[in-house]
């Protein structure tokens, strides 16, 4: 990202009537909105400008739930998808206390929705690579065509909602097994060790959390020396590599981008890999109780804006901080200087 302007920015931010550095991370994060959206710009922009905050939730089933890795069946994503569209999920409670437009995407689950064309026509999108991938414990989760497929799909949507006028997204995710599959991912991109990847995601036993382990360190053994794309059909989600589409759009449009949980910062990682100035666009929402989540965000030198002790996915903890965006950007447009308010610090 270009830097030019950063300094101008800072000055903006310091001169507001409090201590310099005592609104923490809200200044950094004004810096950042501000620096992305000043780009192309002569000069930094007085207004940050927020424009239809919008989410969009990314469901694929995954191969690996037969495994045993998780407490709910495969078909629970479906059902979970039609939640979604129903209105009743924890994402679309937050989006509607918080006016974030919520689209879902079906990016491959095993049982498509029929859905009637007048309902839902513009925030259910279908565009599976597959009814689910196959089980990474056996063999590749997908092709690396369907790898690549999935990144342009990802990137196409989410560039024309962006041209529809959205200046902030946020990604969140459905699919069970799919902690599965980012711990995965994780370790093989990284030299992280398996435990410290591995998760209980929705709550799995003592018993299923080794099985867990076992098979994730197990396909794992298969990835090395592989690069991101290879990773990604070795042990990848449709809803992953969606993800990553997505996140590489954003940056492509210099489009703020906040980043979810374990799953999306994953998804995320993996998109800088590819595209290392895709990480300047990111805000980190929050810190998820998830084991990896941890070991990706120092990977993503982030240091995220909430802890709510959350572990939910969906989209939930971006949501959530859509708030303290907002609140970061109405400082940095209206908060007076000292010289405006005429207060005089000797």
């Amino acid at each position: 990202m270009n830097q030019a302007h950063s300094d101008a920015i800072w000055h903006r931010i310091h001169q507001k009537t409090k201590p310099v550095g005592a609104l923490g991370q809200l200044e950094s994060l004004a810096h950042q909105l501000a620096l992305i959206q000043s780009q192309s710009k002569d000069a930094a922009i007085p207004n940050i400008a927020i424009h239809s905050p919008t989410a969009i939730v990314f469901a694929g089933d995954h191969g690996i739930a037969s495994e045993g890795v998780s407490i709910a069946p495969s078909d629970v994503t479906r059902q979970m998808v039609q939640n979604f569209l129903a209105g009743g999920a924890a994402i679309n409670c937050f989006c509607r206390i918080n006016q974030i437009q919520l689209k879902v995407v079906d990016a491959g689950i095993i049982s498509p929705i029929q859905h009637n064309s007048d309902d839902h026509s513009k925030d259910y999108i279908q565009q599976p690579l597959g009814n689910g991938t196959n089980n990474f414990a056996r063999q590749a989760a997908m092709t690396s065509a369907q790898v690549h497929q999935g990144i342009e799909l990802g990137k196409q949507l989410v560039s024309h909602i962006i041209a529809d006028g959205s200046n902030l997204v946020m990604f969140g995710e459905m699919g069970i097994g799919n902690t599965s599959s980012a711990a995965a991912i994780l370790c093989a991109l990284t030299n992280h060790s398996t435990q410290a990847c591995v998760g209980r995601g929705t709550g799995i036993s003592d018993e299923q959390l080794a099985r867990k382990v076992q098979v994730v360190e197990q396909s794992v053994s298969r990835c090395k020396g592989m690069n991101v794309i290879n990773v990604l059909a070795e042990v990848g989600g449709f809803e992953i590599v969606q993800m990553v589409g997505g996140f590489l759009a954003a940056a492509e449009a210099r489009t703020a981008v906040i980043v979810d949980g374990f799953i999306a910062s994953t998804a995320a990682y993996a998109a800088t890999l590819i595209n290392p100035d895709c990480r300047d666009f990111m805000i980190f929402a929050h810190q998820s109780h998830e084991a990896g989540h941890s070991v990706v965000l120092a990977e993503l030198n982030a240091k995220p804006l909430l802890d709510l002790s959350l572990r939910l996915g969906e989209g939930t903890g971006a949501a959530l901080a859509v708030p303290l965006v907002r609140a970061a950007a109405e400082f940095y447009n209206t908060m007076a200087s000292f010289e405006e308010a005429g207060v005089v610090v000797e």
